[in-house]
């Protein structure tokens, strides 16, 4: 069984009440996100203000606490390298001493990188959509192609401020979630 036939299933079984957890729950998975959710709610009967806030809800809430999680690792890894860069001899001419901790890092590094060249060709390409959309146009554009919970954490990894990545992608789950609530509630009051 499907993601989305699961959530419009259990949507319908349970008590009104519980409908809009069930929709946030829906919210929270990626490619479902807001959108998804807000479409398995009003189908399931809720009312689509209703469904669009829940859903709403739902996604913001997962993207909070990824955004969290990926600026907080960030931040660790460019603390940690600032202390390691500062404690390693280096030579006269700015290199890191062979077989020091830091020379071993950065071979390590070339490595990971030279094995993943789809992660770097990937990489490349949402540089390049950031350097010319901006963190505005990546979060509103960016539910086309890549779930928000991808998007938002890229954003915040990539030294973006938490404030900043929470407020755009706030504005586009809100923005996608009712376009949805507003095109799915027509057809069904329409189809009534």
């Amino acid at each position: 069984m499907d993601v989305i036939a699961y959530f419009q299933d259990l949507v319908a079984q349970v008590p009104e009440i519980v409908q809009p957890f069930i929709v946030a729950l829906a919210g929270a998975v990626p490619f479902v996100e807001g959108e998804g959710a807000t479409t398995i709610g009003i189908i399931g009967g809720m009312d689509p203000v209703i469904a669009v806030a829940a859903a709403a809800i739902g996604n913001f809430l997962c993207v909070l606490v990824l955004v969290l999680l990926s600026s907080g690792a960030r931040s660790a890894v460019v603390n940690r390298r600032g202390r390691t860069s500062a404690a390693e001899p280096q030579l006269a001419t700015g290199e890191t001493r062979p077989g020091s901790a830091r020379a071993e890092s950065i071979a390590t590094l070339e490595v990971d990188y030279s094995v993943s060249d789809r992660k770097a060709a990937r990489r490349a390409k949402f540089q390049r959509a950031l350097d010319r959309y901006g963190v505005p146009g990546v979060s509103l554009l960016g539910p086309l192609l890549l779930p928000t919970q991808f998007t938002s954490t890229m954003l915040a990894a990539g030294g973006v401020s938490k404030a900043r990545v929470l407020f755009w992608q706030a504005i586009a789950i809100l923005a996608w979630s009712i376009l949805f609530g507003v095109v799915i509630g027509s057809v069904v009051h329409t189809a009534d």
